[in-house]
């Protein structure tokens, strides 16, 4: 509800959490907003994980494990019905950026609905500038609203151990700046998350610190 009402007052929302189950909240703010406003919204989700799990696919039965599933319209119902009882996020609608740690059911998911990833293989081989080009255009053809959902745990754990499920082998400090940078240059982002920045699990506050740098950069900040 804070999320629609500040789009509505024609407000940013920068949303700062703990694990990202609140995706499912936020989004689907966005979405209700972007439903009254017959606005078409698209998603990039930066993260280790793809959070696309259900109930019967997932092996610890955590809700941060199923966000996506519950926003585009899969899982249990009192997480798909949060903010309405409508489908939040079209599948085709949605870009996953630096996945290196995927459940089973997971991949079946996301072949099923087609949704396109980025793996940080992907990433190594085609270098994170022309991964975000690619995911810009691609959005830029789907959506009126983009929406960043950022992950903390999608950076390597070596620069931000503040984080309830490390992944190591993630995204470095310079490239999860570009990709804020582009898409501040790009005039792209209409709402921002970032979640899983945990004071109690961080190391002298490094993890906070890069985060807020983050925002910073997306919000447009450069280095001249």
């Amino acid at each position: 509800r804070k999320v629609k009402r500040a789009l509505k007052e024609g407000s940013f929302p920068l949303v700062l959490g703990g694990d990202h189950s609140m995706a499912i909240g936020t989004i689907s703010g966005v979405a209700g907003y972007c439903r009254d406003q017959r606005l078409r919204m698209g998603v990039i989700w930066i993260d280790a994980h793809s959070d696309i799990n259900v109930p019967g696919t997932s092996p610890s039965g955590n809700i941060h494990g199923m966000p996506v599933a519950a926003l585009i319209g899969m899982g249990p119902p009192e997480l798909v019905s949060v903010g309405g009882s409508f489908q939040k996020l079209d599948p085709q609608n949605i870009v996953m950026i630096g996945l290196r740690s995927v459940d089973h059911g997971e991949r079946e998911i996301i072949r099923e609905k087609g949704i396109l990833t980025y793996t940080m293989s992907d990433i190594d081989r085609l270098g994170i500038h022309t991964v975000m080009q690619e995911t810009l255009s691609y959005l830029s053809e789907r959506a009126d609203h983009i929406h960043i959902s950022f992950d903390l745990d999608s950076v390597d754990p070596t620069i931000a151990s503040g984080v309830g499920t490390p992944v190591p082998g993630g995204l470095t400090y310079r490239e999860a700046h570009l990709i804020m940078e582009l898409i501040a240059e790009r005039g792209a982002l209409g709402s921002l998350e970032v979640a899983e920045v945990n004071p109690i699990l961080d190391t002298m506050n490094r993890s906070a610190q890069f985060a807020s740098g983050l925002v910073a950069s997306a919000m447009g900040k450069r280095i001249l």
